[in-house]
């Protein structure tokens, strides 16, 4: 069986924008893959993958529901300093959030706009799949 059969339809749906709105194949949006490094996505990207995740699924996740995510309500001036480095309030936070994230890997400080960046396939589908999950409660 091929592993496009296998995986879960929020993973397909999400790796099917991906590669759609990149010209990668699909092969090339592991989980594990961060959108604007690993991938080379840039901000007007993140519009096209998630317009495209929109019109698969009829699940709406813009950006800053992805900002939100990452940043968990936590007011700018506790999430970082005035320069913008994320400090220990933050980094805790996304630590939960990101289950890949490990602060012990930083080689230099993490900055806001870095934030955005560690974002990966992955947490596009959970996303996604809480998204769907409480859409279907609200439609119940």
């Amino acid at each position: 069986m091929s592993e496009t059969l296998t995986l879960p339809s929020h993973l397909r749906a999400v790796r099917a924008a991906i590669a759609d709105a990149l010209g990668i194949d699909e092969t090339e949006a592991v989980p594990e893959a961060t959108l604007l490094g690993d991938l080379g996505a840039e901000s007007i990207d993140l519009l096209d993958i998630l317009f495209r995740i929109e019109r698969a699924t009829q699940v709406k996740i813009t950006v800053a529901d992805m900002a939100d995510l990452l940043q968990g309500g936590i007011p700018d001036e506790e999430f970082g300093d005035e320069n913008e480095v994320v400090n220990d309030t933050g980094l805790t936070h996304l630590e939960k959030v990101l289950p890949q994230f490990d602060r012990s890997q930083l080689t230099e400080p993490l900055t806001a706009d870095g934030v955005l960046g560690l974002f990966t396939v992955r947490n596009l589908t959970d996303l996604l799949t809480e998204r769907a999950a409480a859409a279907g409660a609200d439609a119940a």
